[in-house]
């Protein structure tokens, strides 16, 4: 059967072929951007490098069918970087300008459906090299200002680095070492991991009083240039010392003009002087100059500690604090504590009563009370007392206690809290004590206990409090799930016992809880209720959309299901086809018990059943649509990306075949696919050529085979290719074909099939045919023409006139490939004229665990004015280069060339070509290589045999 198939491709140019062609995805991590190296950090982990700032380009090689899907993820590095909250879709990860918290292993995943997904890794090493910091230290028994003879000092030179760096101390000009000069020491402190270097110098003699320099180094790695810091050591070198024209602690009023003063006291050299402010930033309007730090008409949010720092990079930063504290007061607060002795929650004659008030203020210690009764000073005796900073209250609480409570005792009391002396407005706080001061009360008015609204309105829940005085209502939520109230908060206190709530949603929903503050109220335990909010909301339902298919004449259920809504019920399913209403299908039993699901049922799949249908689901707050696409139409071809060499060129006629294969998606789900519509256009170009292409019976993983031909080198072809069955046109799928020469590479484009020179060699290879080649040229050595004999055909070939020397090496180095095979065969023509040459080299760069290059082929010295032909076999374990590497011989008559590379999936012929047996030159009488056109079926049938 195969063999008839093979026959088949010979007369036409479709073909199939047998089942299992789905795998599951398999992926390799290359590197394509402005890589500083990859290394090998170990026997499994591959490194790479690269410079802070520059651009990092991963590619993600994946094989496998369908398509595979790449997903970008990473871990490691700062948890500040956001990349790995995230995912990247795409089959190269690009990043701009790379920071050093971009580090890290980044995952390369992809997956088809097939299989389990493919999972690759590379961990991305970003080096980076900051100023250095020099700081100078004293002995820490040293406690005067001044360094001077037989003192020991520390300079400490700090930087931050990847990878660690290496430091080099200077004296001047002169490197200073251990062994060098007995009087210093180089040693690195200890958990300071390579980030800090220390130069003791020990006993202070007066060659020390010079210039210090540290220059720090990570070897040029990813081209990074050295850094360096200098200072200067004197006899008067000094830290830093500051005082203060204030108090550490001043207290102003609101309004005033604040001027602090940081004066230097030493320090050399001269120390920089810089404000802050803790916490937050310096106030707007607020001027720092030098030591002088002016605050004008300060107010109460400008309270707190404000910072001078004098740096000097000698010794310790001096630091000044100054506490600013802006009077003010707030928030007048008062609490009935009844009986505490015998528990009581009332008050009652004949029993002790405590009234408590407080505010909040700035000082706090500064606050004096006052308390009066009716309007009166209230006069201190044996039943009337006044405490402050009672230890079961807040600090500085002024409290007015009540022994043995009279009937004259009941009245207005009204408690004053004022700063004396400051003009800032007293705050004052009345309490009414008589017969009708009662504890609260506090409960859900009647039919309010449970509050239901439609999400999006406004909610408004409700706790009545009862008693005299009324105390402000806090509200919380009962539900550990969702702690917070909708404003943010734990608790909110509302005066009025209400809490509204703007737009509610869904996960507003629960119980709430109510309770009395202990606060301008009796100081009892708190009373409290609840209340439960039910936010109804719309219908979501699944599918939202989906696409049915089905072959004509069979039977179709369509479903929509009720995921969750408020009410959690279907009040109402209402079908449409094509926007007109249907009739209400017939009520099945087992949908009478799930309310949670509309179906419709079609006998039979028409043309004119099908189409779009909507099913409109309610649950009485509102409704949402199942949407169905309903038809008989194929589904879209799947297209094969993993076809062994799908580019045919042929060099002659400029003109490219290529092999386009695919799957059917899901065939059976559908009527058989009759044939294929395929239409190819050139990109940038209107017209496109349409094809009608016949298939029999269409199985499932079944490969499917077409070949373009007659595509014009070197531009790209937009493929669409649509089934049809009885139904119709099914779904299109589309894709681009690009001219690549990675199978055979003729050098007749100027890119060159995408080599490059080597950057590390001496010389380059030089592209010319025979219609460019110098006419003055070394006669004896090199091609007359390239391997098809005319005068336009180009090839690659070094030459070795001067400058070269002996043992100059040029290399050609190949695009990057995937290795989707074990075994792959390099196949080239060579040509090695004249009595100087040298060697000509074929090796393999493997990408899989870093940058290795390995020999694969080699042949020296002159073979004759002939091309010949060479088979070279190759292993890679993974992403890979071949490379030609042309080494000059001992003179100038030493010309190699190359062309006609190919690389083919497989192992070379067994029988490899004679090396006698050659490509004779035209012109010499010879039979010249047969022209593709003449064996074109035939070359066909071949390459069929071969795969």
């Amino acid at each position: 059967m195969e063999v008839t198939c093979l026959l088949l491709l010979a007369l036409i140019p479709f073909h199939c072929r047998g089942q299992g062609v789905y795998a599951p995805a398999q992926a390799q991590i290359v590197h394509a951007g402005q890589a500083c190296v990859v290394k090998e950090d170990n026997i499994s982990e591959r490194v790479y490098t690269i410079r802070e700032g520059d651009t990092l380009v991963l590619q993600c090689l994946v094989t496998g069918h369908p398509r595979p899907q790449v997903r970008w993820t990473k871990t490691a590095g700062s948890a500040s970087d956001k990349f790995q909250e995230t995912s990247v879709f795409n089959e190269t990860l690009r990043i701009e300008r790379i920071a050093r918290t971009q580090g890290g292993r980044y995952y390369c995943k992809a997956e088809n459906g097939v299989g389990v997904p493919a999972i690759k890794s590379i961990r991305v090493d970003v080096q980076y090299l900051d100023e250095p910091v020099l700081t100078v230290h004293q002995t820490v028994s040293d406690v005067r200002g001044n360094f001077y003879q037989e003192k020991t000092v520390f300079l400490r030179c700090t930087v931050n680095s990847n990878p660690p760096a290496r430091f080099i101390w200077k004296r001047g000009t002169d490197t200073l070492s251990h062994s060098q000069d007995n009087g210093v020491d180089i040693y690195e402190p200890l958990y300071t991991q390579g980030e800090t270097k220390v130069l003791k110098l020990k006993n202070l003699r007066p060659q020390d009083y010079a210039s210090y320099t540290c220059q720090v180094s990570v070897r040029n790695v990813c081209g990074i240039p050295d850094k360096a810091i200098t200072f200067r050591l004197t006899n008067t070198t000094a830290p830093p010392a500051l005082k203060l024209s204030v108090n550490e602690t001043l207290v102003v009023n609101p309004g005033e003009n604040v001027t602090v003063q940081c004066l230097l006291t030493g320090g050399d050299p001269l120390p920089q002087l810089q404000w802050s402010h803790g916490p937050g930033p310096l106030p707007l309007g607020a001027l720092a100059q030098g030591g002088i730090l002016s605050i004008p008409s300060v107010q109460a949010r400008d309270s707190g500690y404000y910072n001078c720092t004098a740096i000097n990079n000698v010794g310790n930063p001096a630091k000044k604090t100054v506490n600013l504290l802006v009077r003010s007061m707030k928030n007048a607060t008062f609490q009935i504590t009844p009986d505490v002795i015998k528990e009581s929650e009332n008050i009652q004659l004949g029993q002790d009563l405590k009234l408590s008030c407080h505010v909040d203020a700035v000082p706090q210690e500064k606050v004096t009370y006052q308390w009066f009764k009716n309007g009166k000073p209230a006069r201190m005796s044996k039943r009337l007392l006044v405490t402050r900073n009672d230890p079961e209250l807040p600090a500085v609480t002024s409290s007015l206690e009540l022994i043995d409570l009279h009937f004259s005792d009941y009245g207005t009391y009204l408690c004053m809290a004022s700063f004396p002396g400051a003009p800032v407005p007293d705050l004052s706080v009345e309490v009414n004590i008589s017969s009708e001061t009662v504890p609260p009360t506090i409960s859900v008015p009647k039919g309010r206990a449970v509050v239901t609204v439609r999400e999006g309105s406004p909610a408004e829940l409700q706790c009545e409090v009862r008693g005299k005085p009324r105390p402000p209502v806090l509200w919380s939520r009962v539900d550990k799930e969702a702690a917070l109230l909708p404003s943010g908060l734990p608790l909110e206190e509302t005066p009025d016992g209400k809490l509204r709530l703007e737009r509610v949603s869904r996960d507003m929903s629960g119980t709430y809880r109510c309770q009395t503050a202990r606060y301008n109220g009796f100081n009892v335990r708190p009373r409290e209720a609840q209340v439960q909010l039910n936010v109804q909301f719309p219908p979501e339902v699944d599918p939202s959309s989906q696409d049915v298919r089905q072959a004509l004449g069979r039977p179709v259920l369509l479903r929509c299901s009720l995921l969750r809504g408020s009410p959690q019920r279907i009040a109402s399913a209402v079908w449409r086809f094509k926007g007109q209403l249907l009739p209400p299908p017939p009520v099945v039993p087992a949908a009478a018990e799930a309310p949670d699901q509309a179906e419709l049922r079609l006998d039979a799949l028409t043309r004119d059943s099908s189409g779009s249908y909507e099913c409109s689901v309610s649950n009485d707050v509102g409704s949402a649509a199942c949407l169905f696409q309903v038809s008989a139409k194929a589904y879209s071809p799947e297209f094969y990306f993993d076809t062994p060499n799908p580019t045919r060129s042929h060099k002659l006629s400029k003109n490219y075949s290529y092999v386009l294969q695919w799957t059917q998606r899901e065939p059976d789900a559908v009527d058989p696919v009759l044939n294929y519509r395929l239409s190819v256009r050139q990109l940038n170009q209107h017209n496109a050529m349409v094809k009608a292409i016949p298939v029999r019976r269409v199985e499932k993983g079944q490969l499917l085979e077409y070949i373009l031909t007659d595509l014009r080198v070197p531009h790209s072809y937009e493929v669409h290719l649509t089934p049809y069955t009885t139904f119709g046109a099914g779904d299109m799928a589309s894709r681009i074909i690009y001219y690549t020469e990675h199978n055979t590479c003729h050098f007749e484009d100027e890119k060159i099939c995408g080599y490059t020179q080597d950057l590390t060699d001496n010389f380059d290879w030089t592209r010319q045919n025979a219609l460019t080649q110098n006419p003055k040229r070394s006669p004896n050595t090199g091609p007359p023409t390239d391997i098809s004999g005319s005068p336009e055909g180009y090839y690659m070939f070094i030459e070795t006139s001067r400058p070269r020397e002996l043992g100059d090496r040029a290399r050609l180095v190949s695009p990057l490939y995937n290795a989707s095979a074990k075994f792959y065969c390099v196949s080239f023509f060579y040509h090695m004229y004249g009595k100087h040459i040298g060697s000509l080299n074929l090796l393999v760069r493997s990408r899989n665990k870093g940058a290795l290059d390995t020999h694969a082929w080699s042949l020296s010295g002159n073979k004759g004015n002939v091309w010949q032909q060479a088979h070279v076999p190759i292993n890679p374990s993974g992403p890979f280069q071949i490379i030609f590497e042309g080494v000059r011989g001992s003179g100038y008559l030493g010309d190699i060339a190359i062309d006609d590379v190919t690389l083919k999936k497989g192992e070379c012929p067994r029988k490899q070509m004679d090396p006698n047996k050659v490509v004779v030159m035209p012109g010499s009488g010879a039979p010249h290589q047969s022209s593709p056109q003449v064996w074109g079926p035939m070359a066909i049938f071949l390459l069929a045999l071969q795969r």
